[in-house]
């Protein structure tokens, strides 16, 4: 029976150092180029395919079980989504501007500028 010490154990082999949690393996990952295996558009077709009803329809169906079982969790689900697509195609930002309003903006940071500069002045 022989036992053995650190100095008879074998040496570890020489290389890159391998994580035992992960992280970069050669060949792992999605490939370059590789396409989206289910669109938006498909997936849409084939709810309502099965459905036999608009993906509209269904949402609204289920909007008012949600109301006539007293789900009112899910209808606050509802509610946040319906407003957040509602709200998003409302809102539109001006991003043109004028002469006029960049001037506007310009006297109106150079007063916030002076009143901080006054500010700054008065407490040293």
């Amino acid at each position: 029976m022989t036992t053995e010490t650190q100095s008879e154990k074998p040496a570890r082999k020489k290389g890159p150092k391998v994580s035992s949690r992960g992280g970069y393996r050669p060949g792992s990952g999605r490939p370059r180029g590789s396409t989206t295996k289910v669109t938006l558009d498909d997936l849409m077709a084939n709810i309502e395919l099965a459905a036999g009803k608009s993906y509209g329809e269904l949402l609204a169906h289920n909007y008012v079980g949600a109301i006539s079982r007293s789900d009112w969790q899910g209808v606050r689900d509802y509610d946040k989504a319906f407003m957040n697509k509602l709200i998003a195609e409302k809102v539109e930002i001006d991003v043109n501007s004028t002469e006029d309003v960049v001037a506007t903006k310009q006297a109106a940071f150079t007063a916030a500028l002076a009143k901080l500069n006054e500010i700054a002045s008065n407490t040293k």
